[in-house]
C-alpha cells in the first residue's frame, strides 16, 4: 500500500500509529474491507499561513491546520489545540481518530481536526484574539454548522471558540452559533459541556472496573495531565472513593501514596498553573511517573507517551486513555503481553464530543437542557457505547481497540458503500 505523498509516518508516528489500529481491524470487517482504503486517506487537509501584527509592531507568521479525515456519516467533527509541536501529521491523526470516535459512540459526524504551531502562552491575550480570527477566516471556506464543526482542544476554550464563532458569522452575514461547541453558555453553549470529557473518562474507567471485578472503592489512581480532562476525572474518582495518589502536569510530577487531598490540589494549581510545589506530596523525577504502583493509570496529556520501554515497567491494573493516542503500537503489544488492559481513547474520551454533540443539537432547535439532563443522557450513550465494544471484544477475543475499531469502521464503510462513489 502506498504511503500519502506528502508524509511518512514511523510505526509509533500518530498517522503510523493509526494506520496500524486499522491494519489490525481488517480481518473483522468483512466484505467491507474493500473499502478499507478510505479510512487511510484523509478527504481534506487544508494548510494556512496566519500572519499577525503583535502588540509592539513585528509581523508573525504562524502556520495552521484543519484536515477533515471522513464526511461520510456527518458533518467534520474535532477539536483545535494550539501547541508549539503540531504538525500536519498529528492533525492528519486525530482528525482519522475523531472519524472512529464519532462512529464508535454512533454519532452522526465524520471526523476533522484543528490546529496551530503556537506557543500560546508566549502571546498576550490581544495577540491570541488576531491569531484565532485570522485562522477561523483562513479555514472558513471549510468549515459551517453542516460541513465542520471545530470545538476546544489543547490549549484552547470557550473563549477562543467564541471569537472563531463571531469571525465565522461575521464573514457570512448572521450569526451561526453552531459553527463550533464548547462556547460560553451565553454564546449557546452546553451546561456540562466544561466537564464532559473527564466525567466520560470516568465512567467508562468504572465501567470497566466493574467488568474486570477491580473494586472502585480505595482504588489506586495515577493521572497523567491535570488540565480540564484529568483534574475531572480525578475529581470524580475521588468523590466515588477512589484515591489518587500521583498526578503529572507540565510543571512536574506529585506522589503521596496515602491520597492527595483534590480540594486542596485543585486550589494549588489554579493559583499557581501546575501541581509543582504542592505541599502535601513529593516531588518525583517525571521519568519515575511510570513506575508508581496503580490500580487505574490515566494518560490524559499527550499522544505517544506510553512507549515499550514505559509498557514495560508500568505497575497498574489498568490503563484508561483520556488523552488521544497516548500509548504507542509498540507500547500496547507490550501491555498485551502482560495482560494489562487498555481502553482506548475512542471511547474513553468521547464524552466531550457527546455533549458537543448536544450542544449543536441545542444551538439548531433554541431548546436547551439542564444540567442534570445532559450528564444523564451522556452516561447512557457512554454506557450503551462501551457494552456494545466489550461485547464485540469477547466475541472475536481482541482487545478493547480493535473491538471499538470494528464496531467504528464497519459503520464508517457500511456508510460509504451505501453512498457510493461520485460521480
Amino acid at each position: 500500500m502506498d504511503h500519502l505523498s506528502f508524509i511518512s509516518p514511523t510505526r509509533n508516528s500518530p498517522w503510523g500509529t493509526y494506520l496500524a489500529q486499522v491494519e489490525a481491524t481488517l480481518p473483522y470487517l468483512g466484505k467491507l474491507a474493500r473499502w478499507a482504503e478510505t479510512l487511510r486517506r484523509p478527504k481534506r487537509a487544508l494548510i494556512v499561513d496566519i500572519p499577525i501584527e503583535l502588540d509592539d509592531g513585528r509581523i508573525a507568521h504562524y502556520e495552521g491546520y484543519r484536515v477533515q479525515h471522513s464526511l461520510t456519516r456527518g458533518p467534520g467533527k474535532g477539536g483545535v489545540r494550539y501547541h508549539p509541536e503540531v504538525t500536519l501529521e498529528e492533525v492528519m491523526a486525530l482528525s482519522a481518530w475523531m472519524t472512529v470516535k464519532n462512529a464508535a459512540v454512533n454519532l452522526p459526524y465524520g471526523g476533522a481536526k484543528g490546529g496551530i504551531r503556537v506557543e500560546p502562552r508566549d502571546l498576550s491575550l490581544k495577540e491570541l484574539e488576531r491569531v484565532t480570527r485570522r485562522y477561523t477566516s483562513e479555514i472558513g471556506i471549510i468549515i459551517g454548522p453542516n460541513q465542520d464543526i471545530p470545538a476546544p482542544d489543547v490549549n484552547t476554550n470557550g473563549q477562543i471558540m467564541a471569537w472563531m464563532m463571531d469571525t465565522y458569522s461575521m464573514n457570512t452575514g448572521a450569526t451561526a452559533t453552531g459553527v463550533v461547541t464548547g462556547k460560553p453558555i451565553p454564546l449557546g453553549g452546553s451546561l456540562g459541556r466544561v466537564a464532559a470529557t473527564g466525567r466520560g473518562v470516568f465512567v467508562i474507567a468504572r465501567e470497566a472496573m466493574r467488568r474486570l471485578g477491580l473494586p472502585l472503592e480505595g482504588a489506586r489512581v495515577a493521572v497523567q495531565g491535570f488540565g480540564n480532562v484529568g483534574s475531572v476525572a480525578a475529581k470524580m474518582f475521588v468523590a466515588n472513593g477512589a484515591r489518587i495518589v500521583c498526578v503529572q502536569d507540565h510543571s512536574g510530577t506529585i506522589l503521596n501514596e496515602q491520597s492527595l487531598d483534590m480540594a486542596r490540589l485543585l486550589d494549588h494549581v489554579a493559583l499557581h498553573k501546575g501541581v509543582a510545589g504542592f505541599p502535601g506530596a513529593d516531588a518525583i523525577d517525571n521519568e519515575n511517573f511510570w513506575d508508581v504502583q496503580s490500580d487505574v493509570l490515566i494518560p490524559a496529556a499527550l499522544e505517544g507517551q506510553i512507549s515499550a520501554e514505559r509498557a514495560n515497567r508500568l505497575r497498574t491494573g489498568l490503563v484508561v486513555e483520556g488523552a488521544n493516542g497516548p500509548t504507542t503500537p509498540d507500547g500496547e503489544a507490550v501491555l498485551a503481553e502482560r495482560g494489562i488492559p487498555v481502553v482506548p481513547d475512542v471511547i474513553a474520551n468521547a464524552g466531550g464530543v457527546t455533549v458537543s454533540y448536544f450542544e449543536w443539537v441545542q444551538d439548531f432547535s433554541s431548546f436547551f437542557w439542564t444540567e442534570d439532563e445532559i450528564n444523564v443522557r451522556l452516561d447512557k450513550i457512554l454506557v450503551g457505547a462501551f457494552k456494545g465494544i466489550w461485547e464485540t471484544s469477547e466475541q472475536h477475543r481482541i482487545s478493547l481497540r480493535t473491538a471499538a475499531f470494528t464496531v467504528a469502521c464497519t459503520r464508517v464503510l457500511q456508510a460509504r458503500e451505501e453512498r457510493g462513489l461520485y460521480p
